[in-house]
């Protein structure tokens, strides 16, 4: 219920962002604005994240640390929104909805099957997916799949005020410096 609140509040706060945000990418890269991809949530549920589009239309929906070079897939203002983590925040409707929270696994593409095996094999399924987490803070893309799901798991076996403040803080910092993001 917190993370609902919460999501609320800083949905209001980022209007002028989001409005601003959407306003350029209406008029530089035309429609959709939003973009809605399958994602797996608590106990290996499908839901549809919401984020800002930053690839041009009819891409492979294939994780982007896969692409050989995502940069000739990026809109006109995809490179700018990925790099400020812009597009990410419409996922404030995911939390809004109950579907993830702010600090939690990275929700994985419906078609991650190797990520859910051993994340489902490691317990990490029971969590509700965060925006930001204990793997993204330490390496997002630049990590592998095995890594990511020690990680969350330790993430799972150490949850606490504690380190979801560190989380956070580490996930300003990373985006202040833009590491970890594939591009």
């Amino acid at each position: 219920m917190f993370s609902k609140i919460l999501g609320g509040f800083i949905l209001v706060i980022t209007s002028p962002i989001l409005l601003m945000t959407a306003i350029c990418i209406l008029i530089i890269d035309r429609p959709p604005i939003l973009y809605k991809q399958k994602r797996v949530g608590i106990n290996n549920d499908l839901f549809w994240i919401y984020k800002f589009r930053t690839m041009k239309n009819n891409i492979p929906d294939i994780p982007t640390d896969q692409v050989i070079d995502p940069s000739k897939l990026y809109s006109n203002c995809g490179p700018l929104l990925r790099k400020f983590s812009l597009d990410e925040l419409p996922q404030l409707i995911n939390i809004m909805k109950g579907e993830m929270v702010f600090i939690g696994p990275r929700p994985a593409l419906h078609n991650q099957h190797e990520l859910i095996a051993l994340r489902t094999k490691a317990g990490v399924q029971a969590l509700i997916p965060g925006i930001t987490g204990w793997a993204q803070v330490n390496g997002r893309d630049e990590i592998s799949i095995s890594e990511k799901v020690v990680l969350d798991s330790y993430y799972l076996k150490n949850i606490s005020i504690a380190i979801d403040i560190k989380i956070l803080f580490m996930t300003i910092l990373k985006v202040i410096g833009m590491r970890g993001v594939a591009h």
